[in-house]
């Protein structure tokens, strides 16, 4: 697969990263229930004590992650000349962070809070997808 293909899904997963994670922000700040496309109970495990990591709900750290990722790729789009081997390096550890991250929280949910998230395993699924893609563009 070409390097700009590669680009442009990193930055299209990271896109709708960055919407679900909104998504959950704009739900839990207007203090909405969650409606699971799939019949588990989002609620649950979105209000739960693991929805913060030192004080800061982690769909703000989500928002983030993924609004990085994203604009650094649509920008790479437009501009190649931005782009280099150091910028695919960083990508690809930050990338293994939200990747590992996205693990313990599966984790989380099976086995701590024992109910699952749609939104969340969506979030956790355009993980592996950057983590992948990052992997593929930076060897």
């Amino acid at each position: 697969m070409s390097d700009t293909a590669l680009q442009k899904i990193l930055a299209i997963a990271a896109l709708a990263g960055f919407f679900v994670a909104r998504h959950i922000w704009t739900k839990k700040k207007r203090d909405e229930r969650f409606l699971c496309p799939i019949g588990f109970d989002c609620d649950t495990v979105v209000r739960s004590k693991f929805s913060t990591l030192f004080g800061v709900h982690l769909e703000i750290f989500g928002m983030l992650y993924y609004g990085a990722i994203a604009v650094s790729y649509f920008s790479f789009l437009a501009f190649p000349e931005l782009y280099s081997r150091t910028v695919a390096l960083a990508t690809l550890v930050a990338s293994a962070g939200a990747f590992i991250f996205s693990i313990y929280l599966i984790g989380i949910q099976f086995f701590a809070i024992k109910e699952w998230c749609s939104w969340c395993l969506v979030s956790a699924a355009l993980c592996v997808i950057i983590f992948f893609s990052a992997i593929a563009l930076a060897i």
